[in-house]
């Protein structure tokens, strides 16, 4: 493949995951822009390959300048293979502004895909995974975390997070304080490695036990997302009906716009504002 920019997704633990293409491509690249270069070549070495391209570092503090350099290539007619340290690149990882930077200049984009920890700790949790969202790594300050846990309290989705093992026990506490403390939730640690392990249960429980010892490794917390809330009953929006009828809007006006809202049958609804207003 030539004239590309290729993102290649790297083993998150087990080296047995690497995929043949992944191999491949790490041999025929022109260049492979590594987020760590070391870790690249500890990675070649461990797949008893030797990386004839160009080796250039491609991380978060010099993606941006590094973009048009990559593009450069690639509209030359070169490969470049964009890899992070573990898993899918642009996922919580660079590649983000290299992929823009491709996009804007009508170069050709495509993906190596693999493993990836956010979709293995989503499987393995044993919740939902027909609507999920991916929240990344939760603010490290206790006001910016609460205030963004805050604004999730609603979210219906699975929510994915990545944490570090010294804050994921004030982390799972503060989920538990916002959350709810028997929203059921999953801690996956090591995955695919060989101290591999998931704990699920509550928050609160699971809180509890991260006070109690040190989890280790990479983590990936993994929470249900809130449940619906409870359909409102016609009788108990009539009184909002009402009270829009006799602020001049026309009865059936009222009883759309707040059954919109509230999720209701018009027709139940207003069949009930009529029962009200003849009694």
């Amino acid at each position: 493949m030539t004239g590309a920019l290729i993102l290649a997704a790297t083993p998150i633990g087990d080296v047995e995951d690497a995929s043949p293409r992944l191999r491949r491509l790490l041999v025929e690249a022109d260049v492979v822009a590594a987020e760590d270069t070391r870790r690249l070549l500890a990675l070649a070495a461990r797949l008893d390959l030797r990386v004839p391209g160009r080796l250039v570092s491609h991380h978060e503090h010099n993606e941006s300048d590094r973009a048009d350099e990559l593009c450069d290539v690639v509209e030359g007619g070169g490969t470049v293979l964009v890899v992070s340290d573990a898993g899918m690149p642009t996922v919580s990882d660079p590649g983000f502004r290299v992929v823009q930077r491709a996009v804007e200049r009508g170069l050709r984009v495509t993906a190596a895909p693999g493993p990836s920890a956010v979709l293995t700790a989503l499987a393995l949790s044993g919740l939902p995974t027909d609507r999920f969202c991916f929240e990344g790594f939760p603010p490290r300050k206790d006001g910016d975390r609460a205030r963004t846990f805050g604004a999730l309290a609603d979210e219906r989705r699975t929510m994915v997070f990545f944490e570090s093992p010294h804050r994921i026990a004030s982390t799972l506490a503060s989920m538990a304080s916002t959350f709810g403390a028997d929203r059921p939730a999953a801690v996956c640690r090591e995955l695919t490695k060989t101290y591999e392990e998931v704990l699920r249960g509550t928050l609160g429980d699971l809180a509890e036990k991260a006070d109690a010892e040190q989890l280790r490794g990479e983590i990936c917390v993994v929470v249900a997302g809130a449940e619906a809330p409870a359909a409102a009953e016609p009788a108990d929006l009539v009184p909002e009906v009402l009270a829009l009828a006799d602020g001049g809007v026309r009865l059936k006006d009222a009883v759309a716009q707040v059954a919109v809202r509230a999720g209701v049958a018009k027709r139940d609804l207003y069949e009930a504002a009529l029962a009200a207003r003849g009694r």
